[in-house]
């Protein structure tokens, strides 16, 4: 590199002798950080969400690149946080692609005194399994005196305070279409 080069690439020389006087642009900008992109940039698609850490629930974009989470930032469409995440939430991409995550179900059978691994398609199918076991167990189609009842009493719900009036509303749904009648949430007790 020459004298001229160098004075060139000085940032006091770009600031004096361009078009960004103060110097708070691309004056001031070195090449790595002129190349630099936005971790956003690259995603596919932008998911809503809510925090996980605690019962306030502050909105979060959630930035995927395939299926791949890239980012995690506060939605300043929100109500609660206006944008703005605690330490906690703002590190919450962590959860999702940090080494510690743990990638299988472990799962002890009755009885049984050592865990095992199981795949989580193996997992999700054997909890509907279970879901439609239990309601099929403590269905009431009718009471004593014939009066319709169409309920079960093998299914119970209890929701979180982190949940949101439209995630409430479909566990009520989904409840209520499964026959049961023990639907509540935390917040209320």
């Amino acid at each position: 590199m020459g004298v001229g080069d160098w004075l060139r690439s000085w940032p006091v020389y770009r600031q004096l002798t361009g078009a960004d006087r103060l110097g708070r642009g691309s004056a001031a900008q070195s090449a790595r950080s002129h190349s630099l992109m936005p971790r956003t940039a690259s995603a596919d698609r932008v998911v809503h969400s809510v925090c996980p850490f605690c019962a306030v629930g502050c909105a979060q974009k959630v930035y995927v690149s395939g299926e791949r989470v890239v980012q995690v930032e506060g939605n300043p469409d929100s109500p609660i946080s206006r944008g703005r995440l605690c330490p906690k939430g703002s590190a919450s991409k962590q959860l999702v692609t940090g080494p510690q995550r743990q990638e299988k179900v472990l799962y002890r059978a009755p009885y049984a005194t050592e865990w095992q691994e199981l795949d989580l398609p193996s997992a999700m199918e054997m909890v509907a399994e279970r879901v439609l076991d239990a309601r099929r167990r403590g269905w009431q189609d009718a009471d004593e005196h014939g009066n319709p009842l169409r309920r079960t009493m093998g299914l119970a719900s209890l929701g979180g305070a982190t949940l949101d009036n439209e995630e409430n509303f479909l566990i009520k749904k989904l409840f209520t279409a499964l026959g049961a009648i023990q639907i509540e949430n935390q917040a209320r007790i």
